[in-house]
């Protein structure tokens, strides 16, 4: 510190000022070079991304007037239904061959909330053919379908959704 202080003060600023420069170019260099390319001239992006909560591991019971009157009264519901959800399993398919296969559980403590998925993938543009399926239930069945013909523009993204009030996977693009 001692050493700083006998330096002219014109000298300290023109140090400074060339210590500044030498860090604004460095930071310049790195903001352009190397480029940073996510996708090579010829892919496309297919994302699947979505939230479901699945269907009931067990169905709701009734409860006997028994069990009724050991409840107090706050808690006599006729119907007793479990919280836990089933499992979501989800494929999806590009002409043919497997792209992407989960089997992912329900969130929350207990079980009981949505299974989400994310999966972005790069794939080659041009025209594919593609098939979703879901399994939502305690059985494990696909009760979920769905296939479309898809022309992918290089850049272009797909969208995979999935939306149980609009009877299923939904397919979206664009730029």
């Amino acid at each position: 510190m001692a050493d700083s202080a006998k330096l002219p003060t014109p000298l300290r600023y023109l140090l400074q000022l060339l210590a500044y420069a030498a860090f604004a170019a460095v930071i310049g260099f790195f903001s352009a070079k190397p480029a940073y390319r996510q996708l090579a001239d010829n892919e496309a992006v297919v994302k699947l991304s979505f939230s479901h909560s699945a269907q009931l591991r067990q169905p709701c019971r009734e409860r006997s007037a028994e069990e009724l009157a050991k409840l107090a009264p706050n808690m006599r519901s006729k119907q007793d239904c479990p919280r836990e959800r089933s499992r979501v399993a989800v494929e999806l398919d590009m002409d043919g061959k497997s792209l992407y296969r989960i089997d992912t559980p329900p969130s929350g403590l207990h079980d009981d909330g949505a299974a989400t998925v994310y999966r972005r993938l790069a794939i080659p543009a041009g025209p594919h053919r593609f098939r979703a399926r879901l399994a939502d239930g305690p059985d494990g069945k696909f009760n979920y379908h769905h296939e479309a013909d898809v022309d992918l523009a290089p850049g272009q993204v797909l969208i995979v959704d999935f939306l149980s009030g609009s009877g299923g996977f939904v397919f979206t693009h664009g730029r």
